[in-house]
């Protein structure tokens, strides 16, 4: 999840550098939400993973 974030920043950051405005916005756009999205799988997992083991 956070290796597609990553590769849309780039392609965000690439297009930028040419000029394509409605690519980057896009690219960028789909970066955010992947992150936030990792974010909070990787917040849910800390949480689920300092449980007390069930006996």
């Amino acid at each position: 999840m956070l290796g597609w974030a990553i590769t849309f920043l780039v392609v965000a950051l690439i297009a930028g550098i040419f000029g394509f405005a409605g690519i980057v916005g896009a690219a960028a756009g789909f970066a955010k939400v992947l992150f936030f999205v990792f974010l909070m799988l990787f917040i849910v997992s800390l949480v689920m993973g300092r449980r007390a083991p069930a006996v």
